[in-house]
């Protein structure tokens, strides 16, 4: 197999050169534009002109829009203290899992997440796409300290540490007294000032520019993308702190002529034009302004057959490569209200509605010219009439004419009253396609006065589930992305167990053995509809929870005090209460051990409570007992009145047998013999006894 060279440095950066310059070429050609316009509605632009002396009002349909959905769409991440949870993949990483979705959540909100997410959030809806980049930035911090009088030993401490370096130095000979001989010797005073560098490393959020922002044109995600990045002008001063060299940076040019698309956008997006070329051509080296490149991009440098994906940062608009590593992901994470699927640039609700404004607009500008002729009516004039005095448009100004119908007022028809009907119709039609026609609902009594609840909630939740839907692209794409990100980075820069701060607790934690695949579930929750069913959802689970914990204690392998005061702390949360702090005193690991323990020392203290099965049996038998004693009783009681009747039947026949043997007896002439008699009765009633 015949030996293949690496790519060299020229080659290298031959080949990400062409792939930015395409990205770029496929933006600015075919995705600026657009964005620009988008941005020019949302600034209250339109591209229907005017007739001088007509009505310029601009409706502000695309504006009012964003402004509307955009509250809606940051309390579902403001109303919750974890818009993400991390679930485990096996019952030993549960408190891991738990863990880890406090500290990333924690450390998004550190991080000004919200901020961040709102700034995203507002790109998508203008201009369909908003960036958020994620990455792990050692930041350099340089102090300048001034020292005075200091001693030899002192200057010479300092001057040693390696991130110490002198700027200004000077020392006054002086005598001083050697502790250990008593005898005064010459020394030194210095005077100095210096210069500290310390840095720390830390994960850092931000937003991403759409102008700035690049991807290659068959694109699908940013995860099978074949090119991505951002370009970015930096002054040369902030090149340096970054580590790079001077003179590598010093002589890079910024942004150029062709780069008309990206200034345009930007100063759509400001709302004002700058000075470039003043910041090209500064006087100061240190303060020009370098175009920065920063690219993620799959290739093979070594021509191994399998690209990999690598990080570069490239300078001027020649794309100098300066810096070059691997990497495993790619660092942003792209929100979209509408996706469109199999590209990465979906629809935004700007895109959505500029037709819907500029009718509006045409509508409104036709309402107010007709107000204004009505108001204003056109005179028509004869040689009779003063044509200045026709022209002074005072109140109450004289028009002289010699003859009473020499001034006429042309007649206009009053047609806005019909013509508002069209605006409301356009007005419903834009809220309708982007979701918002519940707010109209809301501030018009005589809609809530016609419409039955039943209908006002169908109509509300029908409008909202557009909302819900933006609301849902937002957190199963970026948010899961960003956390995700997140998470990856606090894994893989971990280096020791650390006590850090969680729900007003100091508790130990080691993110090296968090999983970096634990399952993400976002909590979308919108609308007063949706918290009011949560609120219910969460009163039933805490009355299950205590219940269970009443009934059955501490260890009933069903519920726990965390698990409960969560219910609490959420109930409060879907109120708009986050700080359950103040309300409920925290719940570690650690003091819910110790109360089950405690629990569990009381419980085998007590008696051991019968158990309620066993109980039941013996209930049961003591019924059938005494059912069989009164049985029995019974029965005695009937045997002895059986025997009772025998006797007395028995003893009725034996005196029969008597009387009949005594009168057999007499009619044959034998005389009766008492004594014999009675002892044939006392026979008789013996056992077996029978009559001789």
């Amino acid at each position: 197999m015949p030996k293949v060279n690496p790519l060299s440095e020229s080659e290298l950066q031959n080949i990400v050169s062409r792939a930015i310059n395409d990205s770029v070429d496929f933006i600015e050609s075919e995705i600026a534009p657009e964005r620009t316009l988008n941005q020019e509605y949302y600034n209250g632009k339109t591209s229907i002109g005017h007739e001088e002396g007509r009505s310029s009002i601009v409706s502000t349909k695309c504006r009012d829009a964003v402004n509307q959905i955009k509250p809606s769409l940051l309390r579902v991440f403001l109303s919750t203290n974890s818009p993400v949870e991390f679930h485990p993949q096996n019952m030993e990483d549960v408190a891991n899992a738990q863990q880890c979705t406090e500290y990333v959540n924690a450390k998004f909100r550190q991080l000004g997440g919200m901020r961040i997410l709102d700034a995203a959030i507002t790109d998508a809806l203008i201009k369909s796409l908003g960036i958020i980049k994620v990455y792990y930035s050692n930041a350099t911090k340089t102090e300048i300290y001034s020292y005075s009088n200091l001693d030899s030993t002192s200057f010479d401490f300092i001057s040693a540490q390696d991130d110490i370096t002198i700027l200004e130095h000077s020392k006054t000979a002086t005598m001083e007294m050697d502790q250990e001989s008593g005898i005064e010797v010459e020394g030194f005073i210095h005077d100095c000032k210096i210069s500290r560098q310390t840095t720390k490393g830390d994960i850092a959020i931000e937003p991403v520019l759409p102008e700035e922002f690049f991807i290659n044109r068959s694109a699908k995600s940013i995860d099978d993308c074949y090119i991505a990045g951002y370009r970015v002008e930096k002054r040369v001063s902030d090149l340096v702190d970054e580590g790079f060299a001077y003179e590598d940076v010093v002589d890079l040019g910024g942004l150029t002529e062709s780069s008309s698309s990206y200034l345009s956008e930007r100063d759509a997006r400001t709302g004002y034009s700058t000075d470039h070329d003043e910041d090209m051509n500064s006087a100061d080296p240190s303060s020009k302004l370098v175009l920065i490149t920063e690219a993620y991009m799959k290739v093979d440098p070594y021509q191994t057959g399998q690209a990999t994906l690598h990080r570069f940062i490239l300078g001027g608009s020649g794309y100098k490569i300066l810096d070059m590593m691997p990497c495993d992901q790619m660092p942003f994470a792209l929100f979209e209200a509408y996706p469109i699927p199999h590209t990465v640039f979906g629809e935004s609700v700007v895109g959505r509605l500029r037709t819907d404004q500029d009718a509006s607009t045409s509508v409104l500008r036709s309402i107010l010219d007709n107000v204004a002729l009505v108001n204003t009516p056109r005179l028509s004039v004869t040689p009779d009439a003063s044509l200045d005095d026709c022209l002074n448009n005072e109140i109450g100004a004289i028009i002289r004419a010699r003859t009473p119908t020499a001034v006429t007022p042309i007649s206009i028809p009053f047609t806005a009253g019909q013509t508002l009907g069209a605006l409301q119709y356009l007005d419903q039609l834009c809220d309708n396609k982007v979701g918002i026609a519940q707010n109209n609902i809301g501030l018009n009594p005589d809609a809530l006065q016609s419409t039955t609840k039943q209908a006002v909630a169908h109509h509300v939740a029908t409008a909202q589930g557009q909302i819900e839907t933006i609301a849902r692209n937002i957190a199963e794409g970026g948010v899961k992305t960003l956390f995700k990100l997140i998470l990856r980075l606090t894994v893989q820069h971990a280096d020791k167990a650390e006590m850090i701060r969680l729900n007003n607790m100091y508790v130990p934690i080691d993110p090296r053995v968090w999983n970096i695949d634990y399952d993400l579930v976002t909590n979308v929750g919108l609308g007063t509809a949706k918290q009011e069913e949560k609120a219910m959802a969460l009163q039933q689970v805490l009355q299950i929870q205590q219940t269970i914990y009443q009934t059955y204690g501490a260890t009933n392998g069903i519920t726990t005090l965390s698990q409960i005061r969560n219910t609490l702390a959420d109930m409060l949360a879907s109120v708009g209460i986050h700080n359950s702090e103040r309300y409920f005193m925290p719940m570690t690991p650690q003091i819910e051990a110790q109360m089950m323990q405690m629990a569990q020392q009381a419980a085998a203290n007590q008696p051991k409570p019968v158990d309620p099965g066993t109980a039941m049996v013996q209930g049961e038998q003591m019924k059938a007992q005494a059912k069989m004693q009164t049985d029995m009783a019974k029965l005695q009681a009937d045997m002895q009145k059986h025997a009772m009747d025998d006797d007395l039947k028995r003893d009725e026949m034996d005196q029969d047998l008597v009387i009949k043997a005594a009168e057999l007896l007499s009619k044959h002439g034998i005389a009766l013999d008492q004594a014999k008699i009675k002892e044939m009765q006392a026979g008789m009633r013996q056992p077996g006894g029978a009559v001789q």
